[in-house]
């Protein structure tokens, strides 16, 4: 399914007024927030809790780059927009991630010095999506990602294009494309000779406008072409081309710059050129993909159409309307998905009485959502010069029609094959090549590769041998795109929001990305054993970028979800049946506006009741077949835009009182009623005004108690937003305490102890043992990796965290729970060790060619001191079993034992219990047999059993 992405047309933009601007985070706070955890890091409570990813992996997440080792390419990095630097030298049969010692996964560029093994990462994703994170600047690795310094351009943002000298590596080229969200000074092409010591920026258009793409001429680096890039994106609208988008050359290796798109040249000029690819094939041979955003000449209508369209209504008089055909009308009515009780009869009947006009037949389907493909812009264009950039001409007669629809800010690649001057490939939804210089295309997508397409790579010494890069991972052809291989095995999922149910084992749910919803037991074996039963253990329950999750906790195969922008859906998994419940205004009534996210809620008091969040809330008694609106609109009213804005982005009920309930908007607003709707109360009056509420969360554990977070991160302000009223709202309690500065996106409550608060920002995941007051950080496997949502399944006692690029991960959080951290008084505090079964088959293996199977439990335990401490096993009678030295740490501890006893442990038990058996193992190891047994740490123990 080809998503909803929105897009960028001019009527619009010269009717946006902008709010007060909040000020974008300086690069010297970020710097300073990097240190602080870095530090908060070694001294955490929290640093050895034990995070596993669970995957999914098969679906992947946004690639952004391709860098192949030009003498064996088997081996290449691949950099994903918000998951990292994965590594493969096998020909992407297994990657390892190279980027998780780095401050960040973002990433916009890389580029490798293949001969001195040099890595260049430029943080910060190059598209301007609603989820293309900023970086930190240049990171440079010396030994394949052990370490990382960041080199430099730290304000940058986001970086388009990194070019290493093949010739003198210490010589390289950033093409900066600058802050998303603000204006700053720190964009455009930036040149460093000493290997990033020292920065010099040669060219700077304007505080809008960065660069977007820099290509050299294959065999001289100082012929260089770089397009500029003027673009601006607020929260309720995108504005991605202006005068200022340009091609320049370099003659010199970027010391100076040209405009070698001028009005002379034939390239587009003025303030609809839109974001420009560039591809150079020699000197003079140079191709480019413009996302042209002027106008289409307006064509003339070929023939009738076959029915009504919205333009018929804008127009049309109460007369004409009543004279329509019935037949006609409700065509048009059925065709636009009008609700049943909107048919020709009823239609006309208010039309007579006045309460709509036909205007209103067509502003029914209009709001920023659907005006996007009403857009009548030129869209992609290839321009080819043959003279080294001094004169341009379009390669085709006719429109590039389905590749970029309204949203080419989000593609804009381009490539030409090394070993044909006529064989260009462009990149959008899907990809085309050309064989002829451009003049005609074809598209070279297929079954198992993902629509949007970011990046590729061609073998310059092998035709037809690919590399691609999309919103859906990795795919790689030998045959140029007639086929294609799939090579998804990293981790990369984006997910937007996730939930698990009560099943056994649990399921968890997530909404990714441009890739749909998936479901998987929490369990599920994530490697390549799949490939021989036929199914992956995780499964697709619909397309689109997968938003919100609601289970039924009474069956969990009715389950709550859907797309972008408000188009949900109730699922019963059992019989696949799928009903549309998105709800719908009244005729006449302005369209009602849906988040990208938008939210929804199954009450907590009857698992009938749906809530479902545009700009008013909407609530369904009956599964969503039917919703009424119980509110006014509870935002500030929306802004003229091209996105969706002013709109609900989080609901909450309390679990103490149906009908308690909170909202949330994307423009700052947080309002509570008490009386299921009937009356609301704005409670937001004292925050900072204009900012994303990224979650409001009323607790169930005191009734009057609720949590919210703002999310700045619209505005380029990073600074973190955690609230707690113990009153509903009637007063607030910064509980941002000691986080280090990153927009935060979710908050959730311990399920059985009310101190105890999780939160997820753009960075990372913490923990609160006191409700705010101080917070603790998560990072052992775990990268610094953005966290959306995070869920508790309490059976299982697990934190399950869904995150933007490296999917999903959970840790058992039952110490967390149980010891608190802030009041212990004991040096040592053992948790209890779940009884362990007892197998014979310890230490086998059905083939001696394989590992055999250890046994293995977890020993888990709170340390008021750091240091080395003496664990000791022993038997209930109280012999030595096991002495080991453990590197203790003040915080949790978790040490892992496999139940193995040496010579001398054996020795003892068996001189206690004669009767005592030890079977010979296939590995030649002793494991303790059926029994109770200490586990002891100075002055304090806990025992387990093995049955």
């Amino acid at each position: 399914m080809i998503k909803s992405k929105f897009f960028l047309f001019l009527f619009f933009i010269s009717s946006v007024v902008a709010f007060s601007q909040q000020p974008a985070t300086s690069a010297a706070t970020i710097q300073q927030a990097l240190q602080h955890k870095k530090e908060m890091t070694e001294t955490s409570l929290v640093k050895n809790v034990p995070f596993e990813n669970i995957g999914p992996t098969v679906m992947s997440g946004r690639v952004v780059d391709v860098d192949v080792n030009p003498e064996m390419p088997s081996e290449f990095y691949v950099g994903y927009a918000s998951g990292g630097v994965w590594h493969t030298t096998n020909n992407g049969t297994t990657f390892t991630p190279i980027l998780d010692n780095a401050p960040t996964q973002n990433v916009g560029d890389i580029a490798v010095d293949w001969k001195n093994r040099t890595i260049w990462v430029g943080t910060g994703e190059n598209n301007s999506s609603r989820s293309s994170y900023a970086g930190i600047g240049i990171l440079k690795s010396k030994n394949n990602g052990k370490t990382w310094e960041q080199v430099g351009l730290p304000d940058s943002h986001h970086i388009g294009r990194i070019l290493i000298n093949p010739k003198n590596p210490e010589e390289v080229i950033i093409g900066v494309t600058g802050h998303l969200y603000s204006p700053n000074e720190e964009r455009g092409i930036y040149k460093t000779t000493d290997g990033g010591n020292t920065w010099k920026r040669t060219l700077f258009v304007d505080k809008s406008s960065g660069i977007i793409d820099v290509q050299h001429a294959p065999d001289n680096f100082n012929v260089m072409f770089a397009s500029s890039w003027t673009r601006d994106r607020k929260a309720w609208n995108f504005s991605g081309n202006g005068t200022n988008s340009a091609i320049f050359k370099s003659t010199d290796g970027g010391e100076t710059w040209e405009k070698v798109s001028t009005e002379k040249s034939g390239f587009p000029t003025g303030e609809g050129v839109g974001r420009i690819g560039i591809a150079v094939f020699d000197e003079n041979t140079i191709y480019a993909l413009h996302d042209s955003q002027f106008h289409r000449k307006e064509e003339p209508k070929k023939g009738e159409t076959s029915g009504l369209t919205k333009d018929d209504f804008k127009t049309m008089s109460v007369d004409a309307f009543m004279k329509l055909e019935d037949k006609a009308l409700n065509d048009y009515l059925k065709t636009n998905g009008f609700q049943e009780k909107y048919r020709a009869a009823n239609v006309k009947q208010l039309v007579s009485s006045g309460s709509v006009k036909p205007i209103d037949l067509a502003h029914y389907l209009e709001d920023a959502n659907s005006m996007m493909f009403d857009t009548p812009v030129i869209g992609a264009e290839v321009y080819k010069s043959t003279d080294g950039g001094k004169s341009w001409n379009k390669t085709h007669e006719d429109y590039i029609d389905g590749l970029y629809y309204s949203y080419g800010y989000y593609f804009g690649e381009i490539r030409v094959d090394p070993q044909d001057k006529n064989g260009i490939y462009i990149m959008g939804v899907p990809i085309l090549k050309s064989k002829d210089a451009g003049k005609t295309f074809t598209s070279i997508s297929r079954e198992n590769v993902h629509a949007d397409h970011q990046a590729l790579w061609i073998n310059p010494k092998m035709q037809g041998h690919l590399i691609d890069g999309n919103d859906g991972g990795l795919n790689m052809s030998y045959d140029d795109g007639e086929s294609w291989i799939k090579l998804n095995s990293p981790a990369v999922g984006q997910f937007y929001a996730i939930n698990v149910d009560n099943e056994k084992p649990y399921n968890v749910y997530g909404g990714l990305q441009d890739n749909g919803v998936w479901v998987g037991a929490n369990n599920a074996r994530e490697d390549k054993f799949w490939h021989q039963s036929g199914h992956y253990p995780w499964e697709e329950l619909m397309g689109g970028d997968g938003m919100q999750i609601e289970i039924d906790s009474r069956d969990s195969n009715i389950v709550y979800t859907g797309f972008q922008f408000g188009n949900y859906f109730r699922i019963n998994r059992e019989t696949e049946e799928f009903k549309y419940i998105q709800p719908k205004h009244t005729l006449g009534e302005t369209p009602y506006r849906f988040n990208w996210q938008t939210p929804i809620l199954l009450s907590p008091h009857n698992q009938d009741i749906l809530y479902l969040g545009g700009n008013k809330l909407m609530r369904s008694m009956n599964k969503g077949d039917d919703f009424e609106a119980i509110s006014d609109d509870l935002t500030n009213g929306g802004k003229k835009g091209n996105v969706a804005y002013g709109t609900l982005t989080s609901i909450s009920e309390s679990p103490f009182q149906f009908g308690l309930i909170y909202t949330g908007s994307d423009d700052g607003v947080v309002s509570v009623t008490k009386d299921a709707g009937g009356s609301w109360t704005t409670i937001s009056n004292t925050f900072p005004k204009d900012l994303w509420v990224s979650r409001v969360m009323a607790s169930q554990h005191k009734k009057e108690r609720v949590y919210v977070t703002l999310n700045g991160y619209r505005w380029d302000d990073f600074k973190v937003y955690v609230y707690r009223s113990d009153d509903y709202g009637q007063t607030w309690k910064d509980i941002s305490s000691n986080i280090p500065t990153s927009p935060v996106n979710v908050i959730k409550e311990d399920t059985s102890n009310e101190n105890v608060l999780y939160l997820g920002t753009d960075n990372g995941a913490y923990v609160s043992f006191n409700r705010g007051a101080s917070w603790h950080i998560f990072s052992k496997g775990l990268p610094n990796v953005a966290v959306h949502d995070i869920v508790i399944q309490p059976e299982a006692k697990d934190l399950v965290l869904g995150t933007h690029g490296r999917s999903i991960y959970k840790a058992n959080i039952e110490a967390l729970q149980i010891i608190n951290a802030d009041e212990t008084t004991n040096d040592i505090t053992f948790m209890d060790i779940q009884p362990i079964t007892h197998s014979g088959q310890w230490g086998s293996s059905w083939s001696p060619w394989f590992d055999a199977f250890e046994p293995e439990t977890t020993i888990r335990f709170f340390s008021k001191s750091s240091g080395n401490k003496t664990l000791k096993i022993q038997s209930e009678e109280g012999a030595e079993l096991v002495k080991m030295s453990v590197a203790v740490e003040n915080g949790f501890n978790y040490v892992d034992y496999n139940l193995e006893l040496d010579e001398k442990g054996k020795k003892a038990l068996m001189k206690e219990d004669s009767s005592i058996h030890f079977k010979e193992t296939g590995n030649k190891k002793y494991y303790l047999p059926k029994g109770v047994y200490t586990v002891q740490m100075e002055d304090s123990e806990t025992t387990f059993e093995i049955k």
